[in-house]
């Protein structure tokens, strides 16, 4: 409940965009955000009123909670932790969410959403260096080899899941053998391969205020 209870296409609406958080759906005609492209309410089309720099912030600031399904005490960790490590806050930041587990699964396509990856995670599917790993948030490293347990790949839902990892694009940061079922972080993502569809300098200063 924490992560939020709003009907997942709610939230994209709410956004203005699509956030990808019902896998499929979200890439058909049957997604809600082509057909009422306008915020969720009772009284129909308002259109979107002009936002001060706070209601900017604000707004990315969920919308990247939506996108990674994290609660606001999740989410403000992560920024404490980014403006404790060297470099740059944003790109440390960028950098923490993309390397959860949950994310990378994602990422590789095994899981059709971020949900749907958590859950994968969660219920013990995922293997990290050989040791079963079912903690969502485990922040993977460069080198680290990812796989799915043999068992769980016999799975007919699974199975099902795997015949699309070929249209997949995998990022440039990780190496995928589809047909084992076995990716590897190659390295740390850099800042442009973080590029992401919300502004999170907007967040960095939301959170700095």
């Amino acid at each position: 409940m924490a992560r939020g209870i709003d009907h997942k296409c709610k939230q994209c609406r709410r956004e203005g965009e699509k956030l990808f958080l019902k896998g499929e759906k979200c890439f058909s005609g049957k997604c809600p955000i082509v057909k009422r492209n306008y915020p969720p309410g009772l009284h129909g089309v308002k259109g979107r009123s002009r936002q001060s720099n706070f209601g900017m912030q604000l707004r990315e600031k969920q919308k990247a909670k939506r996108l990674y399904r994290l609660s606001e005490r999740q989410f403000f960790n992560y920024f404490q932790k980014a403006t404790k490590q060297q470099g740059e806050t944003v790109e440390n930041f960028l950098r923490l969410l993309e390397l959860r587990l949950d994310n990378v699964i994602y990422r590789l396509g095994i899981g059709a959403s971020r949900d749907q990856a958590r859950q994968i995670v969660g219920h013990g599917f995922v293997l990290v260096n050989g040791r079963g790993v079912n903690i969502p948030s485990y922040q993977v490293k460069a080198g680290d080899v990812i796989t799915i347990k043999e068992t769980k790949q016999k799975r007919p839902a699974f199975q099902e899941a795997l015949k699309k990892l070929e249209k997949h694009e995998t990022p440039s940061w990780l190496s995928f053998d589809k047909p084992a079922v076995k990716a590897t972080v190659t390295a740390v993502p850099t800042m442009p391969e973080l590029k992401q569809n919300f502004q999170p300098q907007l967040i960095i200063e939301f959170y700095s205020r």
